[in-house]
């Protein structure tokens, strides 16, 4: 699915990722951790899009993607959410879905003069894709209601329709369980868990609540000072001792790691 070759980049002299490879298999939700300035955040941006890696190579179902823009990524079929979500404030949560799907007929002002029987029966159908993901992720009782006075977590699972709303191959979450509170963390971590079971989406996830990481990924790699340096089960992790002293000497709790 996800293939990262011994990708590297550095900022102003300073080594942010140096030489990480792993893959995110097609069908895993696989989890990235460690401590502050591991270099979790540098290495999601490289694979979304947001500025090429120095040196390495990524992939995506076999097609190399290193450097190209997060637009024509959108296409094809990579989407990533922000630990800020980023929604239309002042559109309501079902016209927030409304906007995703790309090659709209509408957007087109020929289209929408013209062939307005074909624009309405397109607007149907991402209506009732709109309405299929708003109940799915139960939040149909908020489809009217601004995203901008949505809390934390219902913005959260607004990101996750978002990407319900695309042909998503893989969906790269960062920090989905940041600033949530933990009954809204349970129904997103429900809804994760029932898109890769039931619908086959594939997940990359960074997460500073190891208890989120538990329940949902396997395998798990974890970096420190912008390298590599374990993989595997949550349990196996905990009780590696390099992973542990990489969590400030060994704290690794719930709630340890971040960016």
């Amino acid at each position: 699915m996800i293939t990262i070759d011994n990708v590297s980049k550095a900022f102003g002299g300073l080594q942010a990722v140096q030489g990480v490879s792993f893959e995110v298999t097609q069908g895993s939700i696989t989890g990235l951790i460690g401590p502050n300035g591991a270099g979790k955040s540098t290495l999601f941006n490289m694979v979304a899009g947001l500025f090429p890696p120095d040196t390495g190579r990524i992939t995506l179902d076999g097609t190399d993607i290193t450097g190209l823009p997060p637009h024509k990524l959108f296409h094809m079929g990579l989407v990533r959410t922000f630990q800020i979500p980023h929604e239309f404030s002042r559109m309501t949560v079902r016209e927030n879905l409304m906007v995703v799907p790309p090659g709209q007929s509408g957007e087109n002002l020929f289209n929408a003069w013209l062939r307005w029987g074909r624009v309405r029966r397109e607007d149907g159908r991402v209506l009732d894709r709109v309405e299929e993901v708003l109940a799915f992720l139960q939040i149909d009782h908020l489809a009217d209601e601004l995203a901008g006075n949505l809390s934390g977590g219902q913005k959260k699972l607004l990101d996750l329709g978002r990407a319900m709303m695309t042909d998503a191959k893989a969906v790269l979450l960062d920090e989905p369980g940041a600033g949530v509170n933990r009954t809204l963390l349970g129904k997103i971590r429900e809804a994760i868990q029932r898109l890769n079971t039931e619908q086959g989406y594939t997940f990359c996830v960074i997460e500073h609540d190891m208890d989120l990481i538990s329940a949902l990924c396997e395998p798990v790699y974890v970096m420190a000072n912008g390298a590599l340096i374990a993989s595997g089960t949550m349990d196996e992790l905990r009780q590696n001792e390099q992973v542990r002293e990489a969590y400030l000497g060994g704290g690794m709790s719930g709630q340890a790691g971040a960016q």
